[in-house]
């Protein structure tokens, strides 16, 4: 996760965050965005050699057997961005380069039904867009992940969805996350139906999946690769599936005092969402990318009841709304923690059950 040997350089950053509505289509400013990025995705996606990685064959047959109602989408995508065979593999979210972050979760069923997370990764490592869609009759909105994958988000129905590492280095057969919390927010209605479908969706890592609706459900699931989702019970989640099994992770990313600190907020007497938003965007909940590769890139507040976003900063707050989504950009500058480059394919080009670590 660290290189001993090797700090990480500290430069300041300008970075933008952007708000897209895509509608209906899978062209226009969304292809022109894939196009900036793809060269940095394409250097991602081959890390570990382009043996490692899955053939188109698979990648499709995996999709339309355990995500059948994304098929068509999948295909417009893949023919939208020009049919390449590398594309339409990076696409699939099957099988990718293993990445780890961290990530602290919390559910809210009070007065109001919201679900509050610090999204902690290495910022120039984020697509940071928040993209507007109706491609299968339900509209959402959401953070963007590779493309069409997403990182959190909320939809029409009320539904709202995060993820956060589970905190086990394993590594299966399975769909990288971001396409699964899509697929979700797409075609789920409820937190009980996105419980039905997370049981027959294979998972690449290990996830705690953080949902919340606006009839008053919250449930955090435990995912794994070699095991089925399990219903925690808990209302909060930072990077661990009940004890720790990855104490090198566990300590880089302060994880016991993440979790002690959300315990404690979530205990206190009277305390209300805008407590416990506070309470994310300071320490130890709140990370500094100034201070850590894996820094809190922003926090996200899902208003599940009135399908809201608030996007928070220490220094500043960013509204959107689902129903009157308003397409706009946020321009912030900040101290980052840059990681040393860790992106090295294996002599023999061929997968590896093995954690690839970006800090």
């Amino acid at each position: 996760m660290h290189h001993p040997h090797v700090p990480p350089e500290v430069v300041e950053l300008d970075t933008t965050f952007r708000s897209i509505d895509a509608g209906t289509s899978l062209d226009g400013r969304l292809l022109d965005y894939f196009s900036a990025a793809w060269p940095a995705y394409r250097r991602w996606y081959l890390s570990q050699g382009e043996a490692a990685r899955p053939n188109y064959a698979e990648c499709a047959e995996m999709l339309r057997t355990h995500m059948p109602e994304l098929a068509p989408t999948y295909d417009r995508l893949v023919e939208a961005v020009g049919g390449g065979d590398l594309e339409a593999r990076f696409l699939s979210h099957w099988n990718p380069p293993p990445l780890f972050a961290a990530c602290s979760l919390l559910t809210y069923n009070r007065e109001r039904n919201v679900l509050l997370r610090n999204y902690d990764y290495p910022p120039l490592l984020c697509d940071n867009t928040v993209l507007a869609s109706s491609w299968h009759g339900t509209r959402v909105m959401a953070m963007t992940d590779c493309l069409w994958g997403a990182l959190d988000g909320v939809n029409a129905h009320g539904l709202s969805v995060a993820i956060a590492f589970g905190g086990r280095p394993n590594v299966g057969d399975g769909f990288g996350i971001g396409l699964v919390v899509r697929y979700l927010l797409e075609f789920a209605t409820s937190v009980d139906d996105a419980i039905a479908m997370l049981q027959r969706v294979p998972v690449q890592l290990t996830y705690n999946i953080a949902l919340v609706d606006s009839a008053g459900r919250g449930a955090i699931v435990y995912v794994a690769p070699d095991h089925e989702p399990i219903v925690s019970g808990a209302i909060t989640a930072a990077n661990r599936q009940g004890p720790t099994l990855w104490p090198e992770h566990a300590e880089f990313c302060a994880t016991v005092p993440r979790e002690q600190a959300m315990a404690e907020a979530v205990a206190a007497p009277g305390v209300a969402i805008g407590d416990l938003i506070e309470q994310f965007l300071v320490e130890p909940i709140h990370r500094s990318t100034a201070t850590s590769t894996w820094g809190t890139v922003y926090t996200a507040t899902y208003d599940a009841d009135h399908q809201m976003l608030e996007l928070s900063w220490p220094d500043d707050r960013w509204t959107l709304s689902l129903q009157q989504f308003e397409e706009s950009v946020r321009h912030r500058r900040s101290l980052v923690a840059v990681p040393p480059p860790v992106y090295e394919p294996p002599a023999d080009h061929h997968r590896v059950n093995a954690p690839v670590l970006i800090a």
